[in-house]
């Protein structure tokens, strides 16, 4: 298997146009045409991590931190990131870096860390805009449901939990065929008039070239007439953070107490208790106060991330539980999610989980 075929498949899971404007998610260092001996899983690429590879004979590593985040205008191994760089090009370790476009899918970062909280009815607590558009297509009645099918299958039509989601109305096309036209209906030089289908379904902006091509591909026409429009609707199972339920009501020390116990860490820094129940429960792994006013605004009793700074546990305005786990604490569990996926799709392919704590924050 070569690497370019894991990309690929991460791509499929979290693709790249999804990542924030100031991240660099995607192929760091490598080839993805080389052939993939194993992979590791990891939360940072490190030094340490790169030398793990080394000796379990992986040259590649997913990792859910870019090692790259800006500009390197040397290389000389001053500083830990370019140790590691150049530690992984000497040994020709490709390290592959899927971040924020990972936090950015429902299923991805903070959907691991509710489903370990055990939250249920979970939704994207701030959904993304301008990530949806909706394709019109025209095409003759007898042929509208094999191109339907295809566009279904290329990743149009789906609507939160229901897929081959479409509109289609009934009209009249028309057309001259050309000279050195072939065209599917009518003769070349005479208007044809043809009864059609216009075919309409939204579909992720990210898969627009794979549906236009499986359309092309499935339509009869030798000239396929078709519209494309962007959507400001945001896309429910793409954006920042997530919003769940607990099972059963509990009390905030309760739940702080399995909070700590669920992501094994010494301590949590929070905002005043509020000696209130907590049920709805908000999150985001990373650095998420930038979420705190969302999650304010969605109702949730408790909202969980890191990176939290002084000034902005205030902003709990004594009206929910602000918690602060620790950055590589709320996102630990990223690992053992890259593992899985990879595993399942890969099941006779060395796929591994670092032994390395990569976590640069000590406690005492």
């Amino acid at each position: 298997m070569k690497i370019n075929e894991v990309i690929s498949f991460l791509e499929s899971v979290a693709h790249p146009s999804l990542q924030e404007h100031y991240d660099n998610a995607g192929l760091i260092t490598g080839d993805a045409g080389w052939e993939c001996s194993g992979i590791i899983c990891s939360l940072d690429a490190t030094e340490k991590v790169v030398l793990e590879a080394v000796s379990k004979k992986c040259n590649l590593i997913i990792a859910h931190h870019p090692i790259i985040f800006g500009g390197l205008k040397k290389i000389n191994g001053k500083n830990y990131v370019e140790k590691t760089i150049i530690t992984a090009i000497k040994n020709d370790i490709a390290i592959y870096a899927i971040h924020t476009n990972l936090d950015n899918v429902k299923e991805g970062v903070n959907g691991k860390m509710a489903a370990m909280l055990g939250l249920k009815n979970m939704v994207v607590l701030a959904p993304k805009e301008n990530t949806l558009r909706k394709l019109f297509t025209f095409t003759p009645a007898e042929k509208a449901g094999i191109v339907r099918q295809a566009i279904f299958a290329a990743g149009a039509g789906q609507i939160g939990n229901y897929s081959e989601c479409s509109f289609n109305s009934a009209g009249t096309g028309t057309f001259k065929a050309g000279e050195g036209a072939d065209p599917y209906v009518g003769k070349p030089g005479t208007q044809h008039q043809e009864n059609e289908i216009r075919i309409e379904a939204i579909f992720p902006a990210h898969l627009e070239n794979k549906i236009l091509t499986a359309m092309k591909k499935a339509h009869p026409y030798e000239e396929v007439a078709y519209d494309i429009i962007a959507l400001s609707n945001p896309h429910p199972a793409i954006g920042s953070g997530i919003m769940g339920e607990l099972t059963t009501e509990t009390d905030e020390r309760s739940f702080l107490a399995h909070l700590k116990t669920v992501f094994r860490i010494p301590v949590i820094r929070h905002s005043a208790l509020l000696e209130k129940p907590v049920r709805k429960i908000a999150l985001c792994g990373g650095a998420g106060s930038f979420l705190i006013s969302r999650a304010l605004a969605a109702g949730a009793d408790v909202y969980i991330t890191s990176d939290v700074k002084y000034h902005e546990f205030f902003d709990a305005n004594g009206r929910l539980l602000l918690a602060d786990i620790g950055h590589y604490e709320s996102e630990q569990f990223t690992i053992s999610l890259l593992h899985e996926v990879l595993e399942q799709k890969f099941p006779t392919f060395a796929v591994l989980q670092t032994g390395v704590i990569t976590n640069p924050v000590h406690y005492f």
